[in-house]
Protein backbone atom coordinates (compact mmCIF):
# COMPACT_ATOMS: atom_id res chain seq x y z
CA UNK A 1 0.00 0.00 0.00
CA UNK A 2 0.99 3.29 -0.98
CA UNK A 3 1.28 5.86 1.96
CA UNK A 4 1.47 9.86 1.06
CA UNK A 5 4.93 11.45 2.20
CA UNK A 6 3.99 13.45 5.26
CA UNK A 7 6.49 15.91 3.74
CA UNK A 8 4.02 16.60 1.02
CA UNK A 9 0.98 19.10 0.78
CA UNK A 10 -2.60 17.55 0.85
CA UNK A 11 -4.07 17.66 -2.80
CA UNK A 12 -5.33 21.30 -3.22
CA UNK A 13 -3.64 22.89 -0.73
CA UNK A 14 -2.80 26.69 -1.19
CA UNK A 15 0.42 28.35 1.10
CA UNK A 16 -1.41 30.95 2.51
CA UNK A 17 -0.10 34.31 1.31
CA UNK A 18 0.70 37.28 3.41
CA UNK A 19 -2.55 38.97 2.81
CA UNK A 20 -4.34 36.37 4.68
CA UNK A 21 -2.18 36.01 7.27
CA UNK A 22 -2.65 39.85 7.76
CA UNK A 23 -5.97 40.12 7.32
CA UNK A 24 -6.91 36.93 9.98
CA UNK A 25 -4.51 38.75 12.56
CA UNK A 26 -6.85 42.04 11.94
CA UNK A 27 -10.15 39.77 12.38
CA UNK A 28 -8.67 38.48 15.83
CA UNK A 29 -7.72 42.23 17.02
CA UNK A 30 -11.43 43.00 15.66
CA UNK A 31 -13.52 40.33 16.89
CA UNK A 32 -14.15 41.18 20.47
CA UNK A 33 -15.70 44.52 19.34
CA UNK A 34 -18.36 42.03 17.06
CA UNK A 35 -16.76 43.90 14.17
CA UNK A 36 -16.30 41.67 11.15
CA UNK A 37 -14.35 42.24 7.77
CA UNK A 38 -16.68 41.75 4.62
CA UNK A 39 -19.56 41.54 7.10
CA UNK A 40 -23.47 43.11 6.52
CA UNK A 41 -23.38 45.24 9.56
CA UNK A 42 -23.37 48.81 9.39
CA UNK A 43 -20.55 48.83 11.71
CA UNK A 44 -18.60 46.45 9.73
CA UNK A 45 -15.37 47.03 7.75
CA UNK A 46 -15.43 46.37 3.76
CA UNK A 47 -12.39 45.83 2.30
CA UNK A 48 -11.86 47.01 -1.31
CA UNK A 49 -8.12 46.75 -1.99
CA UNK A 50 -5.93 43.60 0.20
CA UNK A 51 -3.14 45.71 1.16
CA UNK A 52 -5.06 47.45 3.79
CA UNK A 53 -4.38 44.73 6.29
CA UNK A 54 -0.95 45.29 6.57
CA UNK A 55 -1.16 48.90 6.30
CA UNK A 56 -3.09 49.02 9.63
CA UNK A 57 -1.05 46.46 11.29
CA UNK A 58 2.23 48.15 10.69
CA UNK A 59 0.83 51.63 10.60
CA UNK A 60 -2.03 51.72 12.94
CA UNK A 61 -4.27 54.84 12.98
CA UNK A 62 -2.39 56.63 10.95
CA UNK A 63 -2.45 53.52 8.53
CA UNK A 64 -6.09 52.93 9.01
CA UNK A 65 -7.20 56.52 8.29
CA UNK A 66 -4.92 56.87 5.54
CA UNK A 67 -6.32 53.71 3.69
CA UNK A 68 -9.80 55.14 4.14
CA UNK A 69 -9.15 58.67 2.17
CA UNK A 70 -7.43 56.17 -0.02
CA UNK A 71 -10.89 53.80 -0.79
CA UNK A 72 -9.27 51.10 0.12
CA UNK A 73 -12.21 50.65 2.92
CA UNK A 74 -15.02 51.70 3.37
CA UNK A 75 -17.58 51.53 6.26
CA UNK A 76 -21.80 51.81 6.18
CA UNK A 77 -21.58 53.46 9.47
CA UNK A 78 -18.10 54.91 11.12
CA UNK A 79 -19.37 56.56 13.91
CA UNK A 80 -20.45 52.93 14.95
CA UNK A 81 -17.36 51.13 13.86
CA UNK A 82 -15.49 54.20 16.31
CA UNK A 83 -18.07 53.47 18.77
CA UNK A 84 -17.23 49.38 19.39
CA UNK A 85 -12.90 50.00 18.82
CA UNK A 86 -12.91 52.72 21.65
CA UNK A 87 -15.42 50.89 23.77
CA UNK A 88 -14.11 47.49 23.65
CA UNK A 89 -10.52 49.53 24.41
CA UNK A 90 -9.50 47.74 20.79
CA UNK A 91 -7.38 51.34 19.51
CA UNK A 92 -4.77 50.42 22.31
CA UNK A 93 -4.05 47.34 20.29
CA UNK A 94 -3.73 49.05 16.88
CA UNK A 95 -1.71 51.96 18.69
CA UNK A 96 1.82 49.73 18.73
CA UNK A 97 3.22 51.05 15.75
CA UNK A 98 5.90 52.84 14.53
CA UNK A 99 4.39 56.28 13.70
CA UNK A 100 3.00 56.58 17.10
CA UNK A 101 6.16 55.85 18.96
CA UNK A 102 7.97 58.01 16.53
CA UNK A 103 5.00 60.88 17.61
CA UNK A 104 5.62 60.10 21.49
CA UNK A 105 9.52 60.30 21.07
CA UNK A 106 9.36 64.09 19.18
CA UNK A 107 6.67 65.28 21.53
CA UNK A 108 8.92 64.43 24.53
CA UNK A 109 11.84 65.99 22.55
CA UNK A 110 10.27 69.42 21.53
CA UNK A 111 7.93 71.52 22.48
CA UNK A 112 5.70 71.38 19.60
CA UNK A 113 3.30 73.94 21.23
CA UNK A 114 5.89 76.90 21.54
CA UNK A 115 5.39 80.01 20.64
CA UNK A 116 7.18 80.05 17.18
CA UNK A 117 4.65 76.63 16.19
CA UNK A 118 1.82 78.49 17.68
CA UNK A 119 0.30 79.86 14.66
CA UNK A 120 0.84 76.31 12.88
CA UNK A 121 -2.94 74.63 13.77
CA UNK A 122 -4.18 77.98 12.28
CA UNK A 123 -2.99 77.50 9.13
CA UNK A 124 -3.67 74.36 8.87
CA UNK A 125 -7.21 74.12 10.30
CA UNK A 126 -9.19 77.13 10.93
CA UNK A 127 -8.14 79.07 7.73
CA UNK A 128 -8.87 76.56 5.40
CA UNK A 129 -12.10 78.10 4.59
CA UNK A 130 -14.91 79.53 5.91
CA UNK A 131 -17.48 78.54 4.01
CA UNK A 132 -16.46 74.83 4.83
CA UNK A 133 -17.21 75.96 8.49
CA UNK A 134 -20.24 77.94 7.26
CA UNK A 135 -21.81 74.83 5.73
CA UNK A 136 -21.42 72.70 8.77
CA UNK A 137 -21.45 74.62 11.93
CA UNK A 138 -24.66 76.53 13.50
CA UNK A 139 -25.32 79.67 12.63
CA UNK A 140 -23.41 81.42 14.73
CA UNK A 141 -20.18 79.26 13.48
CA UNK A 142 -19.54 78.35 17.64
CA UNK A 143 -16.93 75.47 16.66
CA UNK A 144 -17.01 73.27 20.10
CA UNK A 145 -19.78 71.47 22.10
CA UNK A 146 -23.19 72.58 22.13
CA UNK A 147 -25.36 72.04 25.47
CA UNK A 148 -28.15 69.73 24.00
CA UNK A 149 -30.28 69.87 27.74
CA UNK A 150 -33.76 71.35 26.76
CA UNK A 151 -32.40 71.64 22.76
CA UNK A 152 -34.10 70.56 20.08
CA UNK A 153 -31.64 71.79 17.14
CA UNK A 154 -27.71 72.47 16.59
CA UNK A 155 -28.78 76.75 16.64
CA UNK A 156 -30.39 76.38 19.96
CA UNK A 157 -28.14 74.17 21.73
CA UNK A 158 -25.37 76.24 21.29
CA UNK A 159 -27.01 79.19 22.59
CA UNK A 160 -28.04 77.39 25.46
CA UNK A 161 -23.62 76.30 25.37
CA UNK A 162 -23.25 80.15 25.29
CA UNK A 163 -25.78 81.22 27.62
CA UNK A 164 -24.25 78.57 30.13
CA UNK A 165 -20.90 80.37 29.55
CA UNK A 166 -22.40 83.41 30.48
CA UNK A 167 -24.57 82.71 33.58
CA UNK A 168 -21.65 80.89 35.15
CA UNK A 169 -19.33 83.90 34.99
CA UNK A 170 -22.40 86.32 36.31
CA UNK A 171 -22.47 88.23 33.14
CA UNK A 172 -23.07 92.07 33.80
CA UNK A 173 -23.28 95.21 31.28
CA UNK A 174 -19.92 97.07 30.94
CA UNK A 175 -17.66 93.85 32.31
CA UNK A 176 -14.66 93.16 30.66
CA UNK A 177 -13.86 89.88 29.08
CA UNK A 178 -10.77 88.22 27.37
CA UNK A 179 -11.91 84.79 25.42
CA UNK A 180 -8.49 82.97 24.05
CA UNK A 181 -9.34 81.14 21.04
CA UNK A 182 -12.36 82.95 20.07
CA UNK A 183 -12.91 80.86 16.74
CA UNK A 184 -15.54 83.47 14.90
CA UNK A 185 -16.59 85.62 17.81
CA UNK A 186 -19.22 83.18 18.59
CA UNK A 187 -19.18 83.35 22.31
CA UNK A 188 -17.89 87.38 22.15
CA UNK A 189 -20.74 88.17 19.79
CA UNK A 190 -23.60 86.45 22.20
CA UNK A 191 -21.95 88.13 25.37
CA UNK A 192 -21.83 91.74 23.71
CA UNK A 193 -25.25 91.61 22.27
CA UNK A 194 -27.53 89.64 25.04
CA UNK A 195 -25.12 90.47 28.06
CA UNK A 196 -23.69 93.74 27.37
CA UNK A 197 -20.19 92.67 28.19
CA UNK A 198 -16.99 94.18 26.23
CA UNK A 199 -15.16 91.18 24.93
CA UNK A 200 -11.26 90.86 23.39
CA UNK A 201 -11.33 87.57 21.42
CA UNK A 202 -7.52 86.36 20.45
CA UNK A 203 -6.81 83.43 17.70
CA UNK A 204 -4.27 82.37 15.95
CA UNK A 205 -6.73 82.34 12.52
CA UNK A 206 -6.50 85.30 10.09
CA UNK A 207 -9.53 84.13 8.81
CA UNK A 208 -11.41 83.99 12.12
CA UNK A 209 -10.06 87.41 12.80
CA UNK A 210 -11.50 88.73 9.24
CA UNK A 211 -14.61 87.12 9.49
CA UNK A 212 -15.02 87.35 13.33
CA UNK A 213 -14.12 91.33 13.39
CA UNK A 214 -16.89 91.50 10.24
CA UNK A 215 -19.73 89.34 12.11
CA UNK A 216 -18.90 91.33 15.67
CA UNK A 217 -19.05 94.58 13.52
CA UNK A 218 -20.44 97.85 15.67
CA UNK A 219 -20.74 95.59 18.83
CA UNK A 220 -17.93 96.35 21.96
CA UNK A 221 -15.79 93.74 20.60
CA UNK A 222 -11.94 93.18 19.27
CA UNK A 223 -10.84 90.25 18.17
CA UNK A 224 -7.04 90.07 17.45
CA UNK A 225 -4.13 87.58 15.64
CA UNK A 226 -2.61 86.72 18.96
CA UNK A 227 -0.83 84.55 20.84
CA UNK A 228 -2.19 83.59 24.96
CA UNK A 229 1.58 84.18 25.90
CA UNK A 230 1.51 88.11 24.78
CA UNK A 231 -1.32 89.34 26.34
CA UNK A 232 -0.67 91.97 29.49
CA UNK A 233 -4.01 92.52 30.49
CA UNK A 234 -6.74 92.73 33.33
CA UNK A 235 -10.06 91.36 32.86
CA UNK A 236 -13.27 91.01 35.06
CA UNK A 237 -13.29 87.31 33.56
CA UNK A 238 -11.65 85.33 31.34
CA UNK A 239 -12.90 82.49 29.21
CA UNK A 240 -11.36 79.56 26.83
CA UNK A 241 -13.29 77.21 24.59
CA UNK A 242 -12.17 75.03 22.72
CA UNK A 243 -8.59 75.98 22.79
CA UNK A 244 -6.95 74.22 25.58
CA UNK A 245 -6.10 71.37 23.17
CA UNK A 246 -3.71 73.37 21.59
CA UNK A 247 -2.10 74.50 24.21
CA UNK A 248 0.08 70.67 24.76
CA UNK A 249 1.59 69.29 28.01
CA UNK A 250 4.36 71.63 28.20
CA UNK A 251 2.63 74.24 28.25
CA UNK A 252 -0.19 73.74 30.74
CA UNK A 253 1.17 75.73 33.70
CA UNK A 254 2.43 78.82 31.24
CA UNK A 255 -1.14 79.20 30.13
CA UNK A 256 -2.62 78.66 33.55
CA UNK A 257 0.29 81.55 34.87
CA UNK A 258 -0.98 83.58 32.11
CA UNK A 259 -4.61 83.68 32.83
CA UNK A 260 -4.31 84.23 36.75
CA UNK A 261 -1.83 87.68 35.98
CA UNK A 262 -4.42 88.80 33.43
CA UNK A 263 -7.86 88.17 35.58
CA UNK A 264 -8.89 90.36 38.45
CA UNK A 265 -8.68 89.16 41.92
CA UNK A 266 -12.54 88.81 42.18
CA UNK A 267 -12.76 87.75 38.38
CA UNK A 268 -13.78 84.05 37.23
CA UNK A 269 -11.88 82.07 34.78
CA UNK A 270 -14.25 79.47 32.74
CA UNK A 271 -12.43 76.32 31.15
CA UNK A 272 -14.18 74.63 28.53
CA UNK A 273 -12.36 72.09 26.91
CA UNK A 274 -12.30 68.19 25.61
CA UNK A 275 -10.35 66.03 27.81
CA UNK A 276 -9.19 62.59 28.33
CA UNK A 277 -9.49 59.53 31.01
CA UNK A 278 -5.52 58.87 30.75
CA UNK A 279 -2.75 61.35 30.66
CA UNK A 280 -0.70 61.45 27.47
CA UNK A 281 1.98 63.70 25.95
CA UNK A 282 1.32 63.15 21.87
CA UNK A 283 -1.39 63.22 19.65
CA UNK A 284 -2.69 60.33 17.87
CA UNK A 285 -0.62 60.25 14.47
CA UNK A 286 -3.72 60.39 11.89
CA UNK A 287 -5.12 63.56 13.82
CA UNK A 288 -2.14 65.37 14.05
CA UNK A 289 -1.63 65.02 10.55
CA UNK A 290 -4.06 65.67 8.62
CA UNK A 291 -6.76 67.35 11.37
CA UNK A 292 -5.12 69.05 14.25
CA UNK A 293 -1.53 69.69 14.00
CA UNK A 294 0.92 69.82 17.33
CA UNK A 295 -2.59 69.54 19.36
CA UNK A 296 -3.35 67.16 22.37
CA UNK A 297 -6.04 66.38 25.33
CA UNK A 298 -5.79 67.45 28.58
CA UNK A 299 -6.56 64.82 31.38
CA UNK A 300 -7.38 65.85 34.59
CA UNK A 301 -4.61 64.57 36.33
CA UNK A 302 -2.91 67.33 33.78
CA UNK A 303 -5.44 70.22 34.52
CA UNK A 304 -5.05 69.69 38.54
CA UNK A 305 -1.38 70.21 38.31
CA UNK A 306 -1.53 73.25 36.19
CA UNK A 307 -3.56 74.99 38.18
CA UNK A 308 -2.36 73.76 41.53
CA UNK A 309 -1.85 76.64 43.91
CA UNK A 310 -3.09 79.04 41.77
CA UNK A 311 -6.73 78.42 41.37
CA UNK A 312 -9.78 77.41 43.19
CA UNK A 313 -11.33 75.18 41.43
CA UNK A 314 -15.39 76.20 42.27
CA UNK A 315 -17.46 73.54 39.50
CA UNK A 316 -16.17 70.62 37.32
CA UNK A 317 -19.07 70.23 34.72
CA UNK A 318 -19.15 67.43 32.40
CA UNK A 319 -21.37 67.09 29.25
CA UNK A 320 -19.88 64.76 26.95
CA UNK A 321 -22.56 62.88 25.91
CA UNK A 322 -23.85 66.74 24.11
CA UNK A 323 -20.53 66.22 21.95
CA UNK A 324 -21.57 63.08 20.49
CA UNK A 325 -25.07 64.50 19.41
CA UNK A 326 -22.84 67.88 18.09
CA UNK A 327 -20.89 66.28 15.95
CA UNK A 328 -23.13 64.09 14.02
CA UNK A 329 -25.12 67.44 13.57
CA UNK A 330 -21.99 68.80 11.99
CA UNK A 331 -21.61 65.71 9.78
CA UNK A 332 -25.15 65.95 8.86
CA UNK A 333 -24.61 69.89 7.76
CA UNK A 334 -21.27 68.57 5.83
CA UNK A 335 -23.33 65.89 4.04
CA UNK A 336 -26.19 67.95 3.43
CA UNK A 337 -24.04 71.25 2.03
CA UNK A 338 -20.98 69.14 0.55
CA UNK A 339 -23.00 69.99 -3.13
CA UNK A 340 -22.33 73.70 -2.37
CA UNK A 341 -18.35 73.69 -1.72
CA UNK A 342 -16.86 70.61 -3.42
CA UNK A 343 -15.88 72.37 -5.91
CA UNK A 344 -13.07 73.57 -3.84
CA UNK A 345 -12.14 69.88 -2.92
CA UNK A 346 -11.15 66.55 -3.76
CA UNK A 347 -12.50 63.24 -3.20
CA UNK A 348 -9.86 62.76 -0.76
CA UNK A 349 -10.88 65.51 1.21
CA UNK A 350 -14.22 64.48 1.58
CA UNK A 351 -13.53 60.89 2.87
CA UNK A 352 -10.74 62.80 5.51
CA UNK A 353 -13.46 64.88 6.76
CA UNK A 354 -16.32 62.43 6.88
CA UNK A 355 -13.43 60.41 8.84
CA UNK A 356 -12.93 63.20 11.64
CA UNK A 357 -16.11 63.79 12.01
CA UNK A 358 -17.72 60.34 12.55
CA UNK A 359 -14.08 59.02 14.16
CA UNK A 360 -14.47 61.85 17.02
CA UNK A 361 -18.40 61.19 17.40
CA UNK A 362 -18.05 57.51 18.22
CA UNK A 363 -14.47 58.12 20.44
CA UNK A 364 -17.28 60.56 22.77
CA UNK A 365 -19.80 58.20 22.50
CA UNK A 366 -17.81 55.39 24.14
CA UNK A 367 -16.49 58.03 26.81
CA UNK A 368 -13.15 57.84 25.70
CA UNK A 369 -13.06 61.53 25.21
CA UNK A 370 -14.83 63.80 27.36
CA UNK A 371 -16.00 67.48 27.61
CA UNK A 372 -15.59 69.82 31.25
CA UNK A 373 -16.43 73.10 31.84
CA UNK A 374 -14.16 74.02 34.96
CA UNK A 375 -14.94 77.25 36.49
CA UNK A 376 -11.80 78.59 38.43
CA UNK A 377 -11.69 81.53 40.96
CA UNK A 378 -8.09 82.94 42.24
CA UNK A 379 -9.09 83.36 45.42
CA UNK A 380 -12.49 81.46 46.50
CA UNK A 381 -16.00 82.77 45.82
CA UNK A 382 -16.75 84.70 49.28
CA UNK A 383 -19.39 82.02 51.05
CA UNK A 384 -19.08 79.01 47.97
CA UNK A 385 -20.58 78.58 44.42
CA UNK A 386 -23.11 77.51 43.69
CA UNK A 387 -23.11 75.71 40.27
CA UNK A 388 -24.98 76.80 37.35
CA UNK A 389 -26.29 74.08 35.18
Amino acid sequence: MRTRDSSLPFAGYQPKTRESKFKNALERILSPAGIKINGNDPGDVRVHDGRFYRRVLSQGSLGAGEAYMDGWWDCESLDELFYRIFHFEIEEELKRSWPLLSEALVARILNLQSKGRAFHVGQRHYDLDNELFRNMLDRRMAYSCAYWKDARTLDEAQDKKLDLICRKLGLKPGMKVLDIGCGWGSFAKYAAEKYGAEVTGITISKEQVALGSALCSGLPVEIRLQDYRDVDEKFDHIVSVGMFEHVGYKNYRTYIKTVHRCLKDDGLFLLHTIGRNRSITYMDPWMNKYIFPNSMLPAIKQIASAIEGLFVMEDWHNFSASYDKTLMAWYENFENNWDRIKSKYDERFYRMWKYYLLLCAGAFRARENQLWQVLLSKKGVPGGHEPVR
